[in-house]
C-alpha cells in the first residue's frame, strides 16, 4: 500500500453504505481510479463539497493492491462545475463528458493531455458565449484521438484513395466503416460495409482539429458539426457496445 496525491475530477459516485460512497476520479497523475470515501454521505462529512460530481479537487488516497478498493483520506475542492444555470445542455454536456471518461478509459492509465482537455471542456461550459455543441463535439473527437480510437481520416480503407483536405470541398462523400476503424470512398461503399455517411468537408474539419487542437472555426456550419458528431458517436458506440445514456438529453 502507498499514499498518493493527485489532481482529479469527480466523474461518478455510488452509494456504498449508509454513510459512505465509492467515488470514481479521473486524475492527471493516475488516470481513472475509484476510492472508498468513508463518511462522504454525512451532512458534515470529512470532504465537504469536494466530491460533488464534476468538481475538480486535490485528493490524497491509499492505493491498495490489485483487486482491493482504494481508500480516500483527503479531498480539497479546487473548482466547482458551474455551467450557466439556465442552459441545461451545458449541465448534461458535463455529465456526457463524465460518462465517456468512465466508459472509455482504463484504470490507472494516466493521460495528462486528456485530463487537460477535460478541464478545458468543463470550464468552457461556464462561459456564456461558448457554443456548447461544438465544444462537446470537439471533446468527442479529441478524446477518440487520445485513447487511440479515432478512425483513419487520411484515406479509404479499401482502395487507399486519399481524402482531400481543401477547406472549400463540398462534394465527395465517404462512409465510416465502423468495425474497421476507417473510411470508405464512394467507389468502395457496399451494403456489407454500411456505416455513417460523412462529407469530405467534415473530414477536413476533423483533421484540422486533431492536428492543431483548435476549436471549430466560425466558418463551420451546424450541419458540419452535426456530421462530425455522428462520425464520432459511431466510433464511441462501437467501443462502448451501446449509445451513451446521457446523450438522450443533448441536442447537437
Amino acid at each position: 500500500m502507498s499514499t498518493e496525491k493527485a489532481e482529479a475530477i469527480v466523474i461518478r459516485q455510488v452509494d456504498f453504505s449508509e454513510s459512505s460512497r465509492v467515488v470514481t476520479f479521473f486524475s492527471k497523475e493516475f488516470g481513472k481510479f475509484s476510492a472508498l470515501a468513508k463518511g462522504a454521505k454525512r451532512l458534515k462529512g470529512p470532504f465537504d463539497a469536494a466530491l460533488d460530481l464534476l468538481s475538480r479537487c486535490r485528493v490524497v488516497f491509499i492505493k491498495k493492491s490489485y483487486g482491493s478498493l482504494n481508500l480516500l483520506t483527503e479531498a480539497r475542492l479546487s473548482t466547482r462545475f458551474r455551467p450557466q444555470p439556465a442552459e441545461l445542455q451545458r449541465v448534461y454536456g458535463g455529465y456526457y463528458v463524465a460518462e465517456l471518461l468512465q466508459g472509455l478509459t482504463e484504470d490507472f492509465d494516466p493521460d495528462p493531455a486528456l485530463y487537460d482537455l477535460t478541464v478545458e471542456t468543463l470550464d468552457a461550459f461556464a462561459i456564456p458565449d461558448t457554443p456548447s455543441s461544438s465544444t462537446l463535439v470537439r471533446f468527442e473527437i479529441l478524446l477518440l484521438r487520445e485513447i487511440g480510437l479515432l478512425p483513419n481520416l487520411s484515406e479509404c480503407s479499401v482502395c487507399g484513395e486519399p481524402v482531400a483536405v481543401t477547406p472549400k470541398i463540398s462534394d465527395g462523400r465517404f462512409n465510416h466503416w465502423v468495425t474497421q476503424g476507417g473510411l470508405l470512398c464512394a467507389a468502395c461503399r457496399k451494403e456489407e460495409y454500411s456505416g455513417t455517411a460523412i462529407s469530405a468537408r467534415a473530414i477536413s474539419l476533423m483533421r484540422q482539429l486533431t492536428e492543431d487542437n483548435t476549436a471549430f472555426g466560425s466558418e463551420s456550419t451546424q450541419t458540419e458539426i452535426a456530421e462530425c458528431h455522428r462520425f464520432a458517436l459511431s466510433a464511441i458506440t462501437n467501443a462502448l457496445g451501446r449509445k451513451p445514456s446521457t446523450l438522450r438529453y443533448i441536442q447537437i
